[in-house]
C-alpha cells in the first residue's frame, strides 16, 4: 500500500488572523461539511479544506457529466456553499482559511494552494454554469495568490509564490506558483484583463527557472535557505503542464505547447505503470490527470486517457472495498482527500473530449 506522503497529511494548522461571523446561512452546525475521515479518528469534528476542495472538484466533474442532471448540479451546489464556513473576510487580501473558521471552528492558515484549488473549481464552475459569483470569487482568489508573491530579491531563486502564510513554512513550491499560473490564465482568456496574463507568465518563468529539473520533471520546492526537496510528484507534473496550455492559448507562443507536451512525454515516461503511479496517491494523480486532458483538448493523444483508465483499472481491482465502493489506499480510516482524488478520476473517464476544454 502507498505510504503517506508529503502534502498529503500535512502537518497541524494553526489558527491566525481576526475572527469573523460566517453568514447565517452558513454558520449553522456545520451544514454541508465533511469529514476528513471515516470512521473518523481526528480530533477536529470537520475537514480542513484541501481535502474538501477536492470534494467540491469531485461534485463539479461529476455534474459534468453528460446525463448528470439536476441531482449531479445540487450535489455541486451545495459543496460550493459549504465553501463558505472556511472564508476569511477579515484579513487583507481575503481568501480561505486551513480550517473551518468560528463559531464551527478555529480557523487556521492561509495556504496558497489551496485557494489555487478552490479557483480553478470555481473557473470550471463558472464555465459550466455561467455563475458570475463564482467568478469573481476567483478574482479575489487570484489577488491574495499575487499577495503571495516573495519581493525580497536577496533570497536564492527570488520570486515565486510562498506555499502558506504560517510561519513556520517560508517555501515556495511548484503546487503554489503552477496552479496560479493556471488561474491566472485562465482568468486573462475570460476576461482579457492583461495583468492576469502577466502574472500567470510571472508564476510559470518562476517554476521553470526554478523548480525544472533536468530529467524534464519538476522538483518541489525550494527554501529560503537555497535548498530545493527533489522529490517529483504529480501534481507538480500535472499544474506546469497544464499551465503551459493555457499559456499557449492566451498568448498563442507554441513553446509553452512544446514545454507542456514534453513534461507530459517525460511524466508518462516516469510514471510508466498503474503500480508506480499508485505510490503517489489518488489525489495527486487526479490532478495530473485532469491536466493531461486539458493538453489532450488542444494537442489530442490517445496516451493520456489510456495511462489514466489504466490507473482506474488498477485501483478498482486491487484497491476497492467491493462491499462499500470505498478505496482502501491504507490501513484504517478512509480519507477524504482519496476518495475525492478517484471520483474525480472516474467522473473525468465519463467526459466526452468534446467537453475537456471546459477543465479547470
Amino acid at each position: 500500500m502507498p505510504t503517506p506522503v508529503r502534502g498529503l497529511i500535512r502537518p497541524p494548522r494553526r489558527g491566525r488572523g481576526p475572527r469573523t461571523t460566517p453568514s447565517t446561512s452558513t454558520s449553522t452546525q456545520g451544514k454541508g461539511l465533511l469529514l476528513e475521515e471515516y470512521p473518523n479518528t481526528q480530533s477536529n469534528p470537520y475537514s480542513y479544506v484541501w481535502p474538501y476542495s477536492q470534494a467540491a472538484i469531485a461534485a463539479e466533474d461529476l455534474a459534468g457529466v453528460p446525463g448528470a442532471g439536476r441531482a449531479g448540479s445540487a450535489e455541486a451546489d451545495r459543496r460550493l456553499a459549504a465553501y463558505e464556513f472556511y472564508w476569511n473576510a477579515g484579513t487583507t487580501p481575503t481568501g480561505y482559511d486551513s480550517y473551518v473558521r468560528p463559531p464551527n471552528g478555529q480557523g487556521g492558515d492561509k495556504f496558497y494552494d489551496d485557494n489555487e484549488w478552490i479557483g480553478l473549481n470555481l473557473i470550471q464552475r463558472y464555465k459550466r454554469t455561467g455563475d458570475r459569483a463564482a467568478l469573481a470569487r476567483a478574482k479575489d482568489i487570484f489577488a491574495l495568490v499575487v499577495h503571495g508573491w516573495d519581493t525580497d530579491p536577496s533570497h536564492p531563486c527570488a520570486g515565486g509564490v510562498y506555499w502558506t502564510q504560517a510561519p513556520w513554512s517560508q517555501d515556495r513550491n511548484t503546487i503554489s506558483n503552477g496552479p496560479g499560473a493556471e488561474l491566472g490564465a485562465h482568468l486573462y482568456l475570460l476576461t482579457r484583463d492583461r495583468s492576469y496574463l502577466t502574472w500567470a507568465q510571472r508564476m510559470y518563468k518562476w517554476a521553470q527557472d526554478c523548480m525544472l529539473a533536468p530529467n524534464g520533471l519538476y522538483w518541489d520546492h525550494i527554501d529560503l535557505a537555497g535548498k530545493v526537496e527533489k522529490t517529483q510528484w504529480s501534481y507538480n507534473q500535472g499544474v506546469m503542464l497544464g499551465a503551459g496550455v493555457l499559456l499557449f492559448k492566451a498568448t498563442g507562443d507554441a513553446k509553452y505547447l512544446r514545454d507542456a507536451k514534453s513534461v507530459a512525454n517525460a511524466s508518462l515516461a516516469f510514471y510508466n505503470t498503474p503500480e508506480i503511479l499508485a505510490k503517489q496517491g489518488a489525489a495527486f494523480n487526479s490532478i495530473w490527470f485532469k491536466n493531461l486532458l486539458i493538453l489532450d483538448s488542444v494537442v489530442p493523444d490517445s496516451r493520456y486517457r489510456k495511462a489514466m483508465q489504466a490507473y482506474a483499472d488498477y485501483t478498482w481491482t486491487t484497491q476497492r472495498d467491493p462491499a462499500t465502493n470505498l478505496y482502501k489506499f491504507r490501513e484504517g480510516s478512509v480519507e477524504l482527500l482519496q476518495q475525492s482524488g478517484i471520483t474525480q478520476v472516474h467522473a473525468l473517464l465519463a467526459w466526452p473530449r468534446s467537453k475537456y476544454h471546459l477543465l479547470a
